[in-house]
């Protein structure tokens, strides 16, 4: 009976070598001037509910006809719910005094208000536009802010073509998000 072990490591090896070529993309933070004090201690940021279209690995580009349509050879970097999360979060703690994470709280003392966010558009346009639209929605705890229910519907002109641009263009929309919420929680 032959040894079928160097046909194994041959075909893993084979297989290894054919990964995946597609390019993946961050979404990036820009940078911020001087935090914003807020009546708010700390706020967990609940997972961001995309739209079905938007939760997938592929970057999506709307074409002249409307359709949603893969760029090709190019994929984002981390899940698009985790990584829209994470962005909104780290933007929010970096924009405010307050400190921000997203779920599950990491702390021992639970935050002092909530963040609920819901995104019904996440695309680039037809029109040379990136759109983020839907809902947030801050709860608080301690009754020190105001709570809030508002809609938002952003657009950021991209740039350039290509997936690069849209990654551009959507970390420069999450940050738009994030400094609406701010400018909110101001108040």
């Amino acid at each position: 009976m032959k040894s079928t072990l160097p046909l194994a490591i041959s075909l893993t090896l084979a297989l290894a070598a054919c990964g995946d070529t597609a390019a993946r993309y961050l979404v990036e933070p820009a940078p911020v001037a001087a935090p914003v004090a807020l009546r708010l201690a700390s706020i967990e940021l609940r997972d961001v509910v995309l739209p079905a279209y938007a939760e997938g690995s592929q970057i999506l580009q709307q074409d002249a006809d409307g359709a949603l349509r893969p760029v090709e050879g190019s994929e984002w970097a981390d899940s698009s719910a985790r990584a829209v999360t994470a962005a909104l979060a780290r933007s929010l703690d970096l924009q405010t005094t307050a400190s921000v994470a997203a779920e599950p709280w990491p702390l021992s003392e639970p935050a002092a208000g909530r963040l609920d966010v819901r995104i019904d558009a996440m695309v680039a346009r037809a029109d040379a536009t990136f759109q983020i639209a839907g809902q947030y929605a801050v709860a608080s705890f301690d009754g020190r802010a105001r709570e809030v229910l508002e809609r938002f519907d952003i657009r950021v002109p991209l740039t350039a073509s290509g997936p690069a641009a849209i990654a551009a263009a959507q970390g420069q929309a999450i940050d738009q998000l994030a400094g609406q919420i701010v400018a909110r929680l101001r108040r």
